[in-house]
């Protein structure tokens, strides 16, 4: 039984850890874009 739960801990921390590190990429994308759009907008 313990190594299913071992098992199911694991991808639990797998899926969570690759969420967080995709919205963190993800966020950076975006505020990345925003900088941009500003620069293009006040650059005009």
């Amino acid at each position: 039984m313990s190594t299913i739960l071992k098992v199911l801990l694991s991808t639990f921390l797998i899926i969570s850890g690759l969420a967080v590190f995709t919205t963190i990429f993800l966020s950076k994308q975006i505020d990345h874009a925003g900088d941009y759009l500003q620069d293009k907008i006040y650059n005009d």
